[in-house]
């Protein structure tokens, strides 16, 4: 009797299965897994969530000019968030400029 073989799995399948049973259960782990997928991968490549006390997230944006950008959409983000992840404890963005590497 001949065995097929199974083709292997990709390693993102082992890896997404260990990020889920080791995220930690907090309200900014969980924004942190939404956030492409909330503001879309353009905005994520240049701000992250670093930072969430008292409904106040902190995003850290490569320059200040996106740290402006964010706090004109804060609304809508907050909105999308919020529903994405079913809460309201979302209140607030607070968008900081973080420097540049030093190389």
């Amino acid at each position: 009797m001949t065995r097929s073989r199974r083709a292997p799995r990709p390693l993102s399948f082992a890896v997404g299965q260990i990020r889920d049973e080791l995220a930690p259960e907090t309200l900014l782990a969980r924004v942190q897994l939404a956030w492409r997928e909330v503001v879309g991968e353009l905005v994520a490549a240049q701000a992250t969530p670093t930072f969430e006390r008292g409904g106040v997230l902190t995003i850290s944006c490569s320059a200040s000019v996106w740290a402006h950008e964010l706090d004109l959409m804060a609304p809508d983000i907050l909105e999308r968030l919020n529903t994405r992840l079913q809460t309201s404890q979302l209140t607030r963005l607070r968008c900081v400029s973080t420097p540049a590497p030093r190389l």
